[in-house]
């Protein structure tokens, strides 16, 4: 665990970087201030209101302990062993099986589960699907991973204004001309491409320490290896639909609700099922 997290710690830092020399590439000390307030800000209203859009976008319900006793039995067993206060409980109605956690902070956190995940799992392997949910909150996941993504999206505009003043031949002012060509390139498009790859690089690192969090806090790798390998299999079956969803916050969710082929599976926000899987099995509680 201590592996991923100065893993995590250093490719925030990269992506950090990344954005400064992007705002020092484009307008110099000034342009680095713009792109320090620009991410600051879209920072604070993620930190704030990102839970609600993304429930409100899944069309997640608010349930209580007579709703779903199974469910919320588990959720609030979990977070006393946690130290956790009791988050909010949210179902989702489909039949694809995932789950996610989201929230600004402990106090202030969710777990929505699909109907098809509570259907699918036995008590043991749904323990340890809350589990990993209820450690990315204990971790501060939500926010690291909002962090990262709002990076990424910073230096994406970036580079889309870019791309606007190469058609309209308003970028590198009075730069020597393949200097600023050159620039132009490798910040529309080489910049962009780094940050996304370093933004899921932090997604994958975050969801092996969850995995490993949430077998330690129950003592028990097996309820979540067994979980992980029924949601390998199910969501081939059941993908989560696209009009209903969208492939930015596949990263929140335990499991990829997407199909990743061919070169679309170099980007992935999570680790190959099958490696999460062996990693828990060979732990030693």
């Amino acid at each position: 665990m201590i592996g991923n997290q100065i893993k995590t710690v250093a490719l925030l830092g990269l992506l950090s970087a990344l954005l400064l020399w992007v705002g020092n590439m484009l307008g110099g000390i000034q342009g680095l201030t713009i792109a320090l307030v620009f991410a600051i800000g879209i920072n604070f209203f993620s930190y704030w209101f990102s839970d609600k859009i993304v429930l409100k976008m899944y069309r997640a319900k608010l349930v209580n302990e007579t709703d779903n006793p199974r469910l919320y039995k588990i959720v609030k067993e979990v977070t006393h062993l946690a130290g956790l206060p009791m988050p909010k409980v949210y179902i989702i109605a489909s039949e694809h099986p995932n789950a996610f956690a989201t929230g600004r902070n402990p106090k202030h956190a969710a777990v929505a589960c699909t109907q098809g995940i509570i259907e699918l799992m036995n008590d043991d392997e749904l323990k340890g699907v809350i589990a990993h949910e209820i450690s990315h909150i204990k971790n501060r996941d939500i926010l690291i991973s909002s962090v990262a993504a709002t990076i990424a999206a910073v230096i994406g505009y970036v580079a889309m204004m870019a791309r606007w003043s190469a058609i309209f031949g308003g970028f590198g002012g009075g730069r020597d001309r393949n200097g600023g060509l050159i620039e132009l390139l490798v910040l529309a498009i080489v910049m962009p491409l780094m940050a996304t790859i370093i933004r899921l690089a932090i997604s994958r690192s975050r969801e092996y320490i969850a995995d490993e969090s949430a077998a330690k806090l129950l003592h028990n790798p097996y309820g979540l290896a067994n979980a992980l390998e029924k949601l390998d299999s199910n969501i081939k079956k059941h993908p989560l639909k696209a009009m209903s969803s969208t492939e930015a916050t596949s990263h929140l969710f335990i499991a990829n609700p997407f199909r990743s082929k061919g070169l679309v599976s170099l980007f992935r926000t999570h680790p190959p099922m099958a490696e999460r899987v062996n990693r828990l099995k060979a732990m030693n509680i």
